[in-house]
């Protein structure tokens, strides 16, 4: 039986904080092979379907982003108080880590002397850059992972969250430009606006990933977040059943058997693949929730723990790096849920008055 999505965007009962700390840690996962070896192809799927584990989870971070940011953005009664919200959930754990990185990694690590490595601007251009997310993301302290096999880099996996941060001023833009178009037109245009953006966005995708002119990721992280949006929007058009389910997930496994058919069914069957995994599975799976929401700990420690284990254990097998990161990094993310991130999140009560409507 066919429910529509409705029914389930304003319950809490959902499966929403397994699915991101299962992305989050396939993104670990992924990570462990390129991080150990040093080689790009050596990561699960790339060679047999062009994509990885890790690009599939960030797809999926995207699309529950799209759909849970556009939930909370026309819930808010403020502009002022969604961009708050905002800054509270990516803001004050991504400073921690980096401080993190630059003053405990960073320091152990480094080649330098701690006065030439505290003295050196590339340090604090790894700190602003990446505590503020506006000018992009470094990725290298001064002579920090200068001996690993994937070299340099010490957190590789913060390169989304500008990506993420710019669809949430595309989100209010694009809003705040429908409201402004609707008080001449007096006429409601929201879902035209989004099923356009979305429709000619997923075909702009499709076509760059066939012939490429534009750069690939921005493209896409746009079409999926805006999928992810849509969904929201037309929530009363959307219906859940495990029979659609099941046959998606059909036609995308038999899509596997060519690389270029995969990428088309996949990024039309994933959005509905995600939020039915979200609303329908019930039962022990949803006690999970009352554990806390681990898997932005998970992503933005993951990478600097694993160039931290291979730095001091060089002969370490890519099972081993799985295991030893993920409890180690896990440890990391329930830290900062229950020290920084809940504790931040309290204060998204407050209230501020530049009304959305």
């Amino acid at each position: 039986m066919a429910i529509k999505l409705s029914k389930y965007t304003d319950s809490r009962e959902n499966n929403f904080n397994l699915i991101r700390f299962i992305a989050a840690s396939l993104v670990l996962y992924s990570h462990s092979y390129v991080l150990t070896t040093g080689i790009e192809n050596s990561q699960p799927l790339i060679n047999l379907l062009g994509i990885t584990w890790g690009d599939i989870s960030v797809d999926i971070f995207f699309i529950t982003s799209g759909f849970l940011i556009s939930r909370s953005f026309f819930r808010k009664k403020s502009i002022t108080s969604f961009i708050f919200s905002r800054i509270l959930r990516i803001y004050p754990a991504l400073i921690v880590s980096t401080l993190f990185c630059i003053f405990i990694v960073g320091l152990f690590f480094t080649s330098h002397s701690t006065l030439s490595y505290l003295s050196n601007h590339q340090t604090y251009q790894y700190l602003i850059h990446n505590c503020t997310l506006f000018f992009g993301v470094n990725y290298n302290l001064p002579g920090v992972f200068q001996n690993t096999p994937y070299k340099y880099a010490v957190n590789g996996s913060l390169w989304t969250l500008p990506f993420e941060v710019k669809m949430y001023a595309y989100l209010v833009i694009i809003n705040l430009s429908i409201i402004f178009i609707q008080n001449f037109i007096r006429r409601n245009i929201l879902k035209e606006v989004f099923f356009s953006i979305m429709f000619i966005s997923i075909s702009i995708d499709l076509f760059n990933h066939f012939q490429l002119f534009f750069p690939e990721k921005p493209i896409h992280l746009f079409s999926i977040f805006f999928i992810g949006s849509t969904f929201y929007i037309f929530q009363n058009r959307i219906h859940l059943s495990s029979k659609y389910f099941f046959l998606i997930l059909f036609i995308t496994f038999i899509s596997t058997i060519n690389k270029d058919l995969f990428f088309l069914i996949y990024c039309i069957s994933i959005p509905y693949i995600t939020m039915y995994l979200a609303y329908i599975p019930k039962g022990i799976i949803r006690k999970f929730n009352d554990y806390g929401d681990y898997s932005y700990g998970i992503y933005i420690y993951a990478f600097p723990v694993q160039q931290s284990i291979i730095a001091l254990t060089p002969d370490i097998s890519v099972i081993e790096m799985i295991i030893s990161s993920f409890l180690v990094t896990l440890f990391f993310s329930y830290v900062s849920w229950h020290l920084i991130e809940k504790n931040f999140l309290k204060m998204k009560s407050y209230t501020f008055r530049i009304k959305i409507h």
